[in-house]
């Protein structure tokens, strides 16, 4: 009896090692990986920080009108942001506006209507063209389309569009390629396989009975995408748009070529203009030490736009969410 319960209390202390171990490992385990998310915070607010630090000279001699402030006159030292945060806002527009509706036809195509023998090798162009270097798009905008949008594209636009009433002033003036449209057209191209590859990504985990559901009573495929698919991925489509958008923001070297980098303020988008990130890749080698703080600060304002984006499109998730919950 004496040695059955040597082996059991044997048992039990080893169960007890075992629980021990278990306790260890997943109480290190926590600390790993809260460790990795503090340091992403830290190095957020090393970013910010320093940001701010850089920038706190501009701000302080300008204040909040820096913002609004149109005049970019280096050499007597008086800045204004209002021309870049004009240029990028709207050539992130522009290639949001044609970005979007290519992308979700896209991956509409490919997880609804798509031929299997053409889904993968479709599906695959899409990503390499993701992964082309933004410099790549940049010589392709400025040696290839530049020349044919202005031959072709440009006088196209001012014939129709440039006549109408409201818009026509911004399909007015020179037309020589290049300009904040040809800039938001560029990247248009480059944002698309982003948000269309994430748009196939979550169109595709949504449940087959969902989909042969819909079907079996009837409904086509647009339907189904409208009633099925879409309530279905829409924090997936809404994170690949704003993935998308981020990525036009920030973008540099394609939008330096084919912008102009004119800091001019002009309402035609045929005009040559600037962007917040190609100013900043334009003048920061040889900025001077006053000049070096503007460039900081519009980098700061640049965080800012792409910070109050995000947090627009999840407070719209949210009330999306909400609204859904009230509905049923």
């Amino acid at each position: 009896m004496s040695s059955v319960l040597s082996s059991e209390d044997q048992r039990a202390v080893d169960m007890n090692a075992v629980v021990q171990k278990q306790r260890l490992q997943d109480f290190w385990f926590h600390k790993v990986t809260l460790s990795f998310s503090l340091l992403v915070l830290l190095a957020l607010l090393g970013i910010i920080g320093s940001l701010i630090f850089q920038a706190w000279p501009a701000f302080q001699k300008f204040g909040i009108e820096f913002i609004w402030r149109i005049e970019w006159d280096i050499i007597n030292e008086e800045f204004g942001a209002l021309i870049a945060i004009y240029g990028t806002i709207m050539s992130a527009s522009i290639a949001l506006l044609i970005a979007v509706p290519l992308a979700f036809g896209i991956a509409l195509f490919l997880t609804e209507t798509c031929p299997v023998w053409l889904r993968r090798p479709l599906g695959t162009a899409i990503e390499l063209l993701a992964a082309v270097p933004s410099i790549i798009y940049g010589m392709f905008g400025l040696f290839i389309f530049a020349p044919l949008f202005a031959e072709y594209g440009q006088p196209a636009l001012q014939s129709t569009l440039g006549q109408m009433p409201v818009i026509g002033p911004l399909f007015g003036g020179a037309m020589n390629g290049i300009g904040i449209l040809a800039a938001g057209i560029i990247l248009a191209f480059m944002v698309l396989p982003f948000i269309a590859a994430v748009m196939r990504d979550v169109f595709e985990i949504v449940p087959p009975i969902l989909r042969e559901s819909a079907y079996g009573v009837g409904c086509t495929t647009w339907e189904v995408v409208r009633h099925v698919v879409l309530p279905y991925t829409q924090k997936g489509v809404i994170g690949g748009i704003m993935l998308g958008l981020g990525r036009a923001l920030g973008e540099t070297m394609a939008v330096t070529f084919v912008i102009g980098n004119s800091q001019r303020l002009l309402p035609s988008l045929f005009a040559p203009g600037t962007s917040i990130a190609s100013t900043l890749a334009n003048e920061f080698g040889e900025a001077g030490d006053f000049h070096l703080n503007t460039l900081f600060a519009l980098g700061f304002l640049l965080f800012v736009i792409t910070f109050v984006v995000l947090a627009a499109a999840k407070i719209l998730i949210i009330r999306t969410e909400r609204a859904k919950g009230t509905k049923t």
